[in-house]
């Protein structure tokens, strides 16, 4: 059996490319997931896998997962789906990015708070996130579920596990500031109640919570923000995504360089062999079909570009398993010395 552990970035309804990821993974009988980091859409992804393996296993992960995105819009024979079905979701994204409903909804969500609703504001996620069974999130078999929300106050992430997981951890951990009003959480190391933001901004996702000594080495992320474009942003819709993209980004560069020192370290002999975390790093992604999105298409989940990203999950699964499974304790396959180069 090969033990692993996932990284699951937020990046709103592109986790549905996580979906496609997980469901894949469910396949292979001998691999098993012992723990969970997740941020913003990782987190509700994380959530309905571990609520499910503890429900009915596998295939009760796999129809958690199904159900979870069919809230989220994921439903192939509505009527829009029916129209758009051949056209890339490349085509999609910039149909919507440059729609007059789209750009007018973002120039007000720029000049007018979350707050302003008053007694009519309601988290449009939280319907979906109270569907979910905490009885079997917060419960101890299964794998272990970090998920990662900021502090507003502090700017510091807060990592909720256990019985601290509940509807509100998973609004806060997808709270786009600019969107949502901030969730408040009583914080038991304070004393006092905290407001919480997206946890991309300071742990997209956090990775240090799986680097405990009853966990397995490898740690694979499931990264959905493309971590390069060769093309210099020139439109102020394209501008704005990549800022969204490098601030989503940094935090896991941050520890993936952290990494990348220590291995430095043991390799030369400057740390001894247990003194540190031996930590292998692998990663899933499409950043060919993440390039080609926005961030229109993160908050605007099309039943089509759901359902494509899905597939396109599931792809890039298969040809890492292919690939590298065989590597799966036994060595990592990012080349983080390349990467930091």
């Amino acid at each position: 059996m090969k033990r692993i552990n996932l990284a699951l970035q937020g990046g709103g309804a592109h986790g549905a490319f996580t979906w496609g990821v997980l469901d894949r993974l469910l396949d292979e009988e001998d691999v098993e997931v012992a723990a969970i980091t997740g941020t913003s859409a990782g987190a509700l992804n994380g959530a309905a896998f571990k609520s499910g393996m503890v429900h009915a296993g596998r295939q009760g992960a796999r129809d958690s997962l199904n159900r979870l995105w069919k809230r989220m819009g994921a439903v192939e024979d509505t009527r829009i789906a029916g129209w758009m079905r051949g056209i890339e979701p490349a085509h999609i994204a910039r149909t919507l990015e440059y729609s007059v409903p789209v750009m007018m909804a973002d120039a007000w969500s720029r000049l007018v708070s979350p707050y302003a609703y008053g007694p009519f504001y309601r988290n449009p996620l939280e319907p979906v996130v109270d569907k979910f069974n905490f009885a079997e999130i917060c419960a101890e078999d299964g794998p272990g579920l970090f998920i990662c929300a900021t502090c507003v106050r502090s700017g510091k992430i807060r990592v909720f596990s256990g019985d601290e997981i509940s509807t509100s951890a998973i609004l806060a951990s997808a709270c786009l500031p600019n969107l949502f009003q901030a969730v408040e959480i009583h914080d038991p190391k304070t004393g006092r109640t905290e407001a919480y933001w997206d946890g991309g901004y300071t742990g997209n996702p956090a990775l240090y919570p799986l680097f405990h000594g009853d966990l397995p080495d490898d740690v694979v992320i499931v990264n959905i923000n493309p971590l390069e474009r060769d093309e210099v942003p020139k439109t102020p819709q394209q501008i704005q995504n990549r800022i969204n993209e490098i601030s989503f980004n940094s935090s896991l560069f941050r520890e993936l360089r952290a990494i990348s020192f220590v291995q430095r370290l043991l390799k030369e002999g400057k740390l001894k062999a247990g003194e540190m975390n031996r930590v292998l790093v692998h990663m899933i992604a499409d950043d060919a079909l993440m390039n080609d999105l926005s961030a229109t298409t993160k908050i605007l989940p099309n039943p089509v570009v759901l359902n494509r990203l899905k597939e396109a999950g599931q792809t890039a699964a298969h040809s890492f398993l292919r690939a590298h499974k065989s590597d799966l304790g036994t060595r990592s396959t990012v080349d983080l010395p390349a990467m930091f180069g």
